[in-house]
């Protein structure tokens, strides 16, 4: 994502508490790409984090309706 597309995205993310987590730009690039190439998460490339991180994010943010958000927000 470009800096430009993230600025734009950033008020959709849940605020982190607690311990930092991994970048949600990196995290979310890896969804994207996830579900673009039609992927297993245990097949991301290692540049967007652990496989685990990546699907607990999807699911959380899901659950969450963040990524509605972003749609409805774009």
């Amino acid at each position: 994502l470009t800096d430009e597309q993230m600025e734009r995205l950033k008020p959709f993310f849940p605020k982190s508490h607690g311990k930092p987590r991994v970048d949600d730009r990196r995290v979310l690039s890896g969804i994207i790409f996830i579900n673009r190439n039609g992927l297993r998460w245990c097949d991301a490339p290692k540049e967007y984090g652990p496989p685990k991180t990546l699907y607990n994010r999807w699911k959380r943010w899901g659950d969450m309706g963040v990524f509605a958000r972003m749609m409805e927000g774009l």
